[in-house]
């Protein structure tokens, strides 16, 4: 087996149409997870999962695969978002936020300044937030990488449930 998955985003997907009904995807996650070779924990309601790698294994750039069943006509559509645990997103939104407003009330000030011909010293944060933000991407793509083995666990443990080649997006 491909022990390299390579997934082309910060946030991966995945995307598979499968035979299977919603209820035996559901009861095939539910038994790889509460089977003894199983590599994941995870939860599982009628439609959605969560699979995460093992309690002892998790470390702060762990990442989870939210899973999402949808029925159609021809099949079941299978959908997953790869990415970090929630608290973490949430540190980086506020993160990404807190900069972004930051970028535009100074931006805001200075150019008022600037337009009243008094000095715009202040329009030199603009470009220290500019590569703190740049920074705040490095660190997202870094934490990604040190999660990349998790992350191919995940992928396997979904391809094992449903019994099928899947290509991360």
């Amino acid at each position: 087996m491909d022990d390299q998955i390579h997934f082309r985003s910060i946030r991966p997907r995945i995307k598979v149409q499968t035979s299977l009904s919603p209820d035996d995807i559901n009861q095939r996650i539910r038994a790889l997870l509460s089977s003894e070779k199983a590599t994941c924990e995870g939860q599982t309601i009628k439609g959605f999962a969560t699979i995460y790698p093992p309690q002892k294994d998790q470390h702060f750039w762990s990442p989870q695969l939210t899973i999402t069943v949808d029925e159609l006509e021809e099949g079941t559509l299978v959908r997953g978002l790869y990415g970090p645990k929630p608290s973490v997103w949430t540190m980086f939104v506020f993160f990404y936020s807190a900069i972004g407003f930051a970028t535009m009330i100074i931006l805001m000030v200075g150019l008022s300044l600037w337009s009243l011909g008094n000095p715009a010293d202040i329009l030199w944060f603009v470009p220290g937030l500019i590569i703190l933000l740049l920074s705040l991407y490095l660190v997202a793509y870094s934490g990604q990488k040190l999660g990349h083995k998790q992350m191919g666990i995940l992928h396997r443990f979904i391809e094992e449930c449903l019994e099928v080649k899947i290509e991360g997006h």
